[in-house]
């Protein structure tokens, strides 16, 4: 008998790390398998929090915390679980109520680990402050969830007058950031790789609300607000720009990285646009209320380096560029997938 080829077997496409990088394998499973799958994409943007149907003052958010290691310089998962989703709230001008905590533990991690890091989402939710009101606890075999995972809700009140939204941001916006970029990303992994900048970069994990409720008396006008966490600034500006049908404009001489932050990602070939942060944010206004915001953020030590680092233009639409030291101009394009594993 004549030995015959077996047929190639498909075993059918699978996750990749890439598809929870916040870039554009991220926005290709929501759009082709989550979405559809949970009844359709909702009306309008996908944002960092949303509103609820028949109560849209309140804003919920949610979101899970896999960072590795579990401790970093300037933080830990346990306050980055409260950070990051505090954040989330106040990205759409919301002023947290009370979260929920889910733990998903390790069969084998010291009992005094757990405590720490618990303690420090704790205290986390003390200072800001906002009470953890319910939750769960699952233990997992050794191996399958690396140490601990955290996952929190968070729900919100809206501040009055406040509807900031991805989608409007508008021609002729001032873009602001609140302060310097890379700080968490580099920190992760420094810390991680063992690369020597550990005692030279801080994480900026850090809540933002407080900067979002110096920023209401602009009201209406305050049109977008975007923490730039997984993907970095490079993804939160390509999503606004999306999502607002406008192209976006940024200075490179304005830019505030961190002089440790440049080294490390010149080290390892990264743009730190595309590094994670968990401390800044990035707010649309008119360009005549552009002193005025400035001066909110600075008013707080976490906003006391914001500063003007771009311009919303009319076209072409979803895009972003930067403009070199030198004059030239270059796309910054929506990071593909994860270059950055495990930072949040």
């Amino acid at each position: 008998m004549t030995p015959r080829c077996p047929l190639p077997h498909d075993e059918g496409e699978r996750l990749l790390l890439g598809h929870g990088a916040g870039g554009r394998l991220t926005g290709e499973l929501l759009d082709q398998l989550v979405l559809p799958a949970l009844g359709g994409a909702p009306d309008g943007p996908l944002e960092d929090a949303a509103l609820l149907p028949s109560l849209p003052e309140l804003v919920v958010s949610t979101d899970s915390f896999v960072v590795s290691p579990r401790f970093f310089p300037g933080g830990d998962i346990g306050s980055l679980a409260v950070h990051g989703t505090v954040n989330d709230l106040a990205m759409r001008g919301a002023m947290p109520l009370a979260l929920s905590l889910a733990v998903i533990a390790e069969e084998g991690l010291p009992l005094e680990e757990l405590r720490t890091l618990l303690s420090s989402a704790g205290k986390a939710a003390l200072d800001v402050p906002v009470p953890v009101v319910t939750g769960d606890t699952k233990v997992v075999d050794r191996g399958a969830a690396d140490g601990l995972f955290l996952t929190t809700t968070g729900i919100g009140r809206r501040m009055t007058g406040l509807t900031p939204s991805a989608a409007r941001a508008l021609p002729g916006d001032a873009v602001l950031l609140s302060g310097p970029i890379g700080l968490h990303g580099m920190a992760v992994l420094s810390t991680r790789e063992d690369l020597g900048f550990a005692s030279e970069i801080v994480s900026d994990s850090r809540c933002l609300h407080h900067l979002v409720a110096a920023l209401s008396p602009l009201g209406p006008a305050l049109h977008t607000l975007r923490d730039p966490t997984r993907g970095g600034l490079a993804a939160a500006l390509n999503e606004i720009a999306r999502d607002a049908r406008v192209a976006i404009e940024i200075e490179e001489r304005t830019l505030p990285v961190p002089e440790p932050v440049a080294a490390a990602c010149d080290l390892l070939g990264l743009d730190p646009l595309i590094v994670a942060n968990e401390g800044c944010l990035v707010a649309f206004v008119p360009a005549d209320r552009t002193d005025e915001a400035l001066s909110a953020l600075r008013s707080l030590p976490e906003g006391a380096a914001a500063l003007r680092i771009g311009t919303v233009r009319e076209g072409p639409a979803a895009r972003v560029s930067l403009r070199t030291l030198v004059g030239a101009k270059r796309i910054v394009d929506m990071p593909l997938g994860e270059q950055l594993p495990r930072i949040c």
